[in-house]
C-alpha cells in the first residue's frame, strides 16, 4: 500500500491524489462486511470472498479514471452484491435459489428479518458462527475467520498464530472447501450447537482485537477499525448470551483494552508504553463498562473464573491504578499464575513473568523468562527478547539488554514497534 488517506470506517475517505490507495485502504476496512453481505445470497464464504475480489478489481479499474465515490464502502459492496445476484440467476437452480434468498437479491432493500427469536439481525455475526463452524478443526475456524471477518493477511494470521505461512492457507483453503461441501448454513446457531462453538468465536474475536489493538505488520501500530468491530461483537454477543460468563469475561476485557486507545500512541504515530501512558486520556465510560461487564462475568460464574475473567480482571487492576506505581503487580502476578493453570501457554508465562518482575523484582523474572528460550513457538516472538531485555537493563546487564533488544527489533513486523525498539536498545549505550 502506497498510501494512507483518512478513512472513515464506515465507508468515507477522503482522497484526491491516489485513488489506488483508496481502493485498497477501504477494501482492507470494508471487506468483512462485502463478504458477509455477498454470503447471504450466495450461501458459499469460498465463493463470497471471490466475489468481494471481483468488486475490488472493478474499483482498481474504475475508481482511477471516474474518481472515488462518495461512499466507496458502499460502492464496493453493492458491486459484489450485484455479480452475486447475476450469479445467482445464472444458475440452473435459480427457482430455489430465489426462494432462499428472497428480498436480499434487491440490493436496495433492507436485509431480511430476524428467522428466529434469538437471532440478530447481524451479517458479520453470521459470519463468525459460519466460520466457526464445528466440521472446521479449532485452527481453520480461527484462521478463515481472522481471514474473512477481520480482513487479514495470511502472512499476519501466521504471526498471530506463530505458524508458518503456508500452514495457514493450507488451513484456510480446505476450511472454505469444507464449509462449501458440507452446505453449512450462513446463521447463527441456537440450543446446545451454539453453546458448543461459542469458545472459538469468542477466541476469534479476541484475535481480531489483538490485531487492531497491536498491528503485527506495517506502519501503524494501531487498527482501530478492527478493535471497534470485535468490541461491537463482543456486545452483541453479551446481549445474546446474558447468563455465559466468558462472554461478558471477553467484553469487559476489550472495554479495558479499549479504554486506554487514545494514550496509546504519541501525536506522531509513535507507541507509548504503558508506565508512559498519560492516565487521564484514558476512557473513564469504557472503563466503567469495563467494570460492570467485569461484574456479570463474576455473578453468571458457577465455579472458576475462566481464562477472559480472569484477563479481564488484569485489565481491572491496571484501570483502578491512577498511576503506574499504584498498580498492584502482586495482585497481577497470583491473577497470572491462575491463569496459567486455566490456560497454560508460553505467553500467558511470558505476561507472568512481567508482572513478578515488577511485584519481586526483575531477578526471579528472568529466570521465568530464560526458561521459555527453549520453547518452538516463542522461537520468532519478538516481545520474548524485548521482556528479557527489559529485565537485563533493569538488572544493569546494559549489553545484554542491548543485545536482546535489537533481537527483538529484528524480528518484529510492524515498522513502529521495531523504531521503538531500536530507540531501546540505543538507550543502553
Amino acid at each position: 500500500m502506497t498510501s494512507q488517506p483518512a478513512a472513515d470506517p464506515r465507508g468515507a475517505v477522503e482522497t484526491a491524489a491516489d485513488p489506488r490507495g483508496a481502493v485498497e485502504t477501504v477494501f482492507r476496512i470494508e471487506s468483512p462486511r462485502i463478504v458477509a453481505a455477498v454470503a447471504r445470497i450466495v450461501r458459499d464464504v469460498g465463493l463470497a470472498e471471490e466475489l468481494a475480489q471481483d468488486a475490488l478489481v472493478a474499483a482498481l479499474e474504475q475508481w482511477p479514471r471516474d474518481g472515488v465515490p462518495d461512499n466507496p464502502g458502499a460502492w464496493l459492496t453493492a458491486t459484489a452484491r450485484h455479480r452475486a445476484v447475476d450469479l445467482v440467476r445464472r444458475r440452473e437452480n435459480y427457482a430455489r435459489k430465489l426462494a432462499e434468498v428472497g428480498r436480499s437479491l434487491d440490493t436496495t432493500v433492507a436485509p431480511e428479518e430476524p428467522s428466529g427469536p434469538d437471532d440478530i439481525d447481524d451479517d458479520l455475526l453470521r459470519l463468525v458462527f459460519t466460520t466457526c463452524h464445528p466440521v472446521l478443526s479449532t485452527q481453520a475456524r480461527t484462521a478463515l475467520t481472522l481471514r474473512l471477518l477481520g480482513g487479514l493477511t495470511t502472512p499476519e494470521i501466521a504471526r498471530a498464530f506463530l505458524v508458518p505461512e503456508p500452514t495457514v492457507a493450507q488451513r484456510i483453503v480446505r476450511a472454505k472447501r469444507t464449509l462449501a461441501t458440507r452446505n453449512i448454513a450462513f446463521e447463527v446457531p441456537y440450543g446446545p450447537d451454539r453453546a458448543a462453538r461459542l469458545g472459538s468465536v469468542l477466541d476469534v474475536i479476541y484475535l481480531i482485537f489483538n490485531e487492531g489493538y497491536a498491528a503485527t505488520a506495517g506502519d501503524d501500530w494501531l487498527r482501530p477499525a478492527l478493535c471497534e468491530d470485535a468490541l461491537r461483537l463482543a456486545r452483541v454477543l453479551s446481549g445474546l448470551m446474558p447468563k455465559e460468563p466468558e462472554v461478558h469475561g471477553l467484553t469487559s476485557l476489550l472495554e479495558f483494552q479499549t479504554s486506554r486507545a487514545a494514550a496509546r500512541t504519541a501525536p506522531d504515530g509513535a507507541p507509548v508504553l504503558l508506565k508512559d501512558q498519560q492516565r487521564g486520556r484514558w476512557n473513564r465510560m469504557l472503563i466503567a463498562r469495563g467494570i460492570q461487564a467485569l461484574g456479570r462475568a463474576e455473578a453468571t460464574a458457577d465455579g472458576p473464573p475462566g481464562p477472559y475473567a480472569l484477563q479481564a480482571a488484569i485489565a481491572a487492576c491496571h484501570a483502578r491504578a491512577h498511576t503506574y506505581e499504584e498498580t498492584d503487580w502482586r495482585s497481577i502476578a497470583t491473577l497470572y499464575a491462575l491463569l496459567a493453570v486455566r490456560a497454560p501457554s508460553p505467553v500467558v508465562e511470558l505476561n507472568r513473568a512481567v508482572a513478578v518482575s515488577m511485584a519481586d523484582g526483575p531477578a526471579p523474572a528472568l529466570e521465568i523468562v530464560d526458561a521459555l528460550a527453549g520453547e518452538p513457538a516463542l522461537r520468532d516472538y519478538h516481545l520474548l527478547p524485548s521482556v528479557r531485555g527489559d529485565l537485563l537493563r533493569r538488572l544493569g546487564r546494559a549489553a545484554e539488554a542491548r543485545t536482546e533488544f535489537e533481537r527483538a527489533a529484528a524480528l518484529t513486523h510492524n515498522e513502529r514497534e521495531r523504531v521503538l525498539l531500536k530507540q531501546r536498545a540505543e538507550d543502553c549505550g
